[in-house]
């Protein structure tokens, strides 16, 4: 396919939930060894040693890993029933949409709310997941825990996917570099009055086989490269996708940690 081909055909893939089997043949991303949405179905089925009546989702996306560990923990104990309380909270609508018929068929249902302070009662849940969120609001975090409950949740770590974003952006500032850095977090939540139980890092190895792929990374995961558009970027693009077609690859790296937090 063309250069201007391989765009449009990135252009016109939706955005909408997290679910990256288009990628499949045309970009890969290593994955944690800890298996975060297995690891959390462990949780809800009550691996960890406490009964979960009540569980949040924070920044569900789609609402796909919650359903999908909500399914595996039915699974792996036949017989044990879901959280009598199943909520998820989502800031963008067609995300919403998407989480919301999902998690109906579970018994959840989806609370429409922008990152920041959660719109729910003081101590409601045992147990508050979160994949990859945009930023991890501690004290309502702690707020809307119940004593002796948990966070469980797979963060994206510093310089994640930077050789991409700087190819677009240019070098970034130390600090915008350093602003996920696990042990700053570690901090914070710590300052919230939480306990952190383990934490643990992993740097994994990012290829993208063809420009159609970035360009949908970039529409997918916004915060990359912000208010990211084909036309703004077009200069870059092409010297990517000449890259690519030079060296067969575009090499990046992600970060991510997994948090296990306890609140006394």
């Amino acid at each position: 396919m063309s250069f201007d081909e391989l765009l449009a055909e990135g252009v016109a893939v939706p955005t909408e939930g997290w679910d990256f089997s288009w990628f499949a043949g045309r970009a890969t991303e290593g994955r944690p060894s800890w298996g975060y949405a297995r690891a959390m179905a462990g949780r809800l089925g009550g691996q960890s040693g406490r009964a979960v009546e009540a569980v949040l989702d924070v920044q569900t996306g789609g609402g796909e890993v919650l359903s999908f560990a909500l399914d595996e923990a039915g699974r792996a104990a036949p017989g044990n029933r879901r959280p009598a309380l199943v909520v998820a909270t989502e800031g963008w609508a067609p995300n919403v949409v998407k989480a919301a018929g999902l998690l109906r068929e579970r018994g959840g249902f989806v609370v429409a709310s922008a990152d920041g302070p959660l719109p729910l009662a003081d101590g409601v849940f045992d147990l508050v997941v979160s994949r990859h969120p945009v930023k991890a609001h501690w004290r309502e975090i702690a707020r809307v825990l119940r004593p002796g409950g948990g966070y469980f949740a797979q963060h994206v770590g510093p310089r994640s996917a930077y050789e991409l974003v700087e190819h677009f952006l240019g070098p970034q500032p130390e600090e915008q570099l350093r602003a996920r850095h696990p042990e700053r977090e570690r901090r914070d939540a710590e300052a919230a009055g939480l306990e952190i139980v383990d934490l643990r890092a992993e740097r994994l190895r990012m290829e993208f086989y063809d420009i159609a792929a970035v360009v949908h990374f970039l529409r997918k995961v916004i915060w990359m490269v912000p208010d990211f558009t084909v036309e703004e970027y077009l200069p870059q693009l092409r010297r990517l996708h000449e890259r690519i077609e030079t060296e067969g690859v575009f090499v990046a790296h992600s970060s991510r940690h997994l948090f296990d937090v306890r609140k006394p």
